[in-house]
């Protein structure tokens, strides 16, 4: 009789996790470095655009200094455990914000089907559709909106 394995994921709370294995959990797609408008109306609406920060790379989604970022990016935000109750703000599809709500990872995520380039071929990302920051004046960045949280 096989035994059937729990992936972590199922089996550990989100601050049981140890630093792998929360590093894992990020599908790449890089939504959560894309910038983001508030609406003063409605503060609970978050608007993503197109527009990537200035470290992530365009093509591939990656940080091109993740270890350094908040030199460089003082406001880029750290996902931790202890914020998990606040993870609303980030992409339905992203595996933080799933986990922390007990949602299934989707099956494009690279834990469950083992490659790590499913979450571009799934179309999950923005890879090549992305704009620099630099690029579009944050004036105009309303015209670059792709999705809304909240």
């Amino acid at each position: 009789m096989a035994m059937t394995v729990v992936p972590f994921w199922k089996r550990k709370r989100l601050d049981e996790l140890d630093q792998d294995e929360w590093e894992s959990l990020c599908d790449g797609c890089g939504l959560c470095c894309l910038q983001k408008l508030e609406d003063e109306d409605d503060p609970a609406a978050i608007y993503y655009t197109r527009i990537a920060c200035k470290l992530l790379d365009l093509k591939t989604c990656q940080c091109s200094n993740y270890p350094k970022r908040r030199e460089f990016v003082p406001d880029c935000i750290q996902l931790t455990p202890a914020d998990a109750q606040s993870f609303a703000w980030l992409p339905p599809t992203c595996a933080y914000r799933l986990v922390a709500e007990g949602e299934e990872l989707p099956p494009w995520h690279h834990l469950v089907c083992g490659d790590p380039k499913a979450v571009h071929k799934a179309g999950i990302s923005q890879a090549g559709r992305m704009l620099a920051e630099d690029a579009v004046d944050e004036d105009d960045w309303e015209e670059h909106i792709i999705f809304r949280v909240g």
